[in-house]
């Protein structure tokens, strides 16, 4: 049986809670529909976060981020919807959300979204000479 979109994010318990490391996950082939025109829009999504108890499973992210794709949105408010539920799935130490959406109209739109959990700060980092 096929996938289908869904938008639930499972999760995986973290298996190095003790320490700061990061997650990079890039997903090329995010799309939506222009809120205006009913148009599809085209974005790679970067990700990058820092695990506290909990970490995403990749498919159920696919399958997320899928069930975008016939839902129309601004830029702005799909980026920060998507931190949102990623937050609320993993409350992650720190997150990051690049989205970065193709040209519409001769304009290219980038839009950065971060989480911080209260009272977290990242170690310094280290600069090798």
């Amino acid at each position: 049986m096929p996938s289908e979109p869904s938008k639930t994010l499972e999760t995986f318990p973290n298996p190095q809670p003790q320490r700061d490391y990061s997650i990079r996950i890039q997903v090329p082939e995010f799309t939506c529909l222009c809120p205006k025109t009913g148009q599809p829009d085209f974005a790679e999504l970067m990700i990058e976060y820092v695990p506290d108890a909990l970490c995403v499973e990749l498919k159920s992210l696919k399958l997320y981020v899928w069930s975008f794709r016939d839902e129309g949105h601004f830029h702005e408010d799909v980026t920060n919807r998507i931190l949102d539920d990623v937050v609320a799935a993993l409350s992650p130490r720190f997150i990051r959300l690049t989205a970065e959406f193709n040209v519409r109209g001769g304009i290219y739109t980038t839009v950065v979204a971060e989480h911080r959990a209260p009272g977290w700060t990242p170690a310094e980092p280290v600069r090798l000479s």
